[in-house]
């Protein structure tokens, strides 16, 4: 909620983080609230199915409108996943599961505002994207596009280096947001030395390109909450490690439009394919670089 107003026409905003931290989570519910609010969007998957995407969907808003004790995600995958003849509702399917029938009913209020589409890291290049753009803009709308994740939009020319080729996509991206002017939200992986514990992911720790840090409009970077409070938050209160566990640390490093080195945190929910709505500023110290315990 925090976010979602804040996106511009023009600009490109990045995602980064560690793997399994809810990168994909945290930028499908920025999408699923700018459609609630009315808004389209194109969701670019490289990762996943757009039937997993729904799945997420789904289990979102059963939390949203039916809350505790209903469906729960994995729930709602396993009616997906279960064996049934072509003709059958996915309503009469999802019945017996709490909650999950109006979760489909809030889902379906926004679905034709919402495009999910399939891409192939071989044929889903910068040309596709646009084309997909342009044609969403020609019935009228003007979408907020996002793509999961940037390494995986094949580079044209197909260019030798992995910076060469990120270099060309973040710059295709941009341009992108420039000459449709829609706001693009890409994901980002991070470089595998950054991948260790005790440390905080930055913004030069994405992978690939310093072009990634020129492009970007606004940078946001996920980091778990455990891995990057100041460890003297955990040697004296235990159950604080624990606790930690359980939320992320989602960093603005950059923003031409506004505040930057702003953190807040959001409490996961993935039994529900979210995070929690309400995210709160970090009251805690944080760690700035590597740490050396004692």
């Amino acid at each position: 909620g925090h976010l979602g107003g804040g996106l511009r026409g023009g600009e490109l905003t990045l995602l980064g983080g560690p793997q399994g931290l809810g990168k994909t989570t945290m930028a499908l519910q920025l999408v699923r609230n700018a459609v609630a609010a009315g808004r389209s969007a194109v969701v670019f998957s490289y990762e996943h199915e757009a039937r997993t995407l729904l799945e997420r969907l789904i289990a979102l808003e059963v939390s949203l409108v039916a809350g505790p004790g209903c469906a729960t995600l994995a729930q709602i995958r396993s009616v997906f996943e279960a064996p049934g003849s072509a003709g059958d509702r996915l309503l009469d399917r999802l019945g017996p599961l709490p909650g999950a029938v109006e979760g489909v009913l809030a889902q379906r209020e926004y679905a034709a505002r919402l495009h999910l589409h399939e891409s192939s890291g071989a044929s889903t290049g910068l040309p596709e994207l646009g084309a997909t753009v342009d044609a969403l803009r020609s019935t009228g709308q003007e979408p907020l596009v996002l793509v999961d994740y940037l390494q995986k939009v094949p580079a044209p020319g197909d260019p030798p280096t992995e910076e060469e080729r990120v270099t060309r996509i973040v710059e295709g991206l941009k341009d992108l947001a420039l000459r449709a002017d829609v706001p693009v939200v890409a994901v980002v992986a991070a470089e595998k030395a950054a991948l260790v514990s005790g440390r905080r992911m930055r913004l030069h720790d994405l992978r690939g390109s310093s072009a990634l840090a020129y492009e970007a409009d606004i940078a946001l970077i996920l980091n778990g909450k455990y891995d990057v409070v100041a460890r003297h938050h955990l040697m004296y209160d235990v159950s604080n490690a624990e606790r930690f566990k359980g939320w992320v640390v989602l960093t603005v490093e950059k923003n031409r439009g506004g505040r930057t080195d702003v953190s807040m945190e959001f409490e996961k929910r993935f039994h529900e394919g979210r995070f929690d709505n309400h995210g709160r500023m970090v009251q805690e110290q944080l760690i700035e670089e590597r740490v050396f315990v004692e």
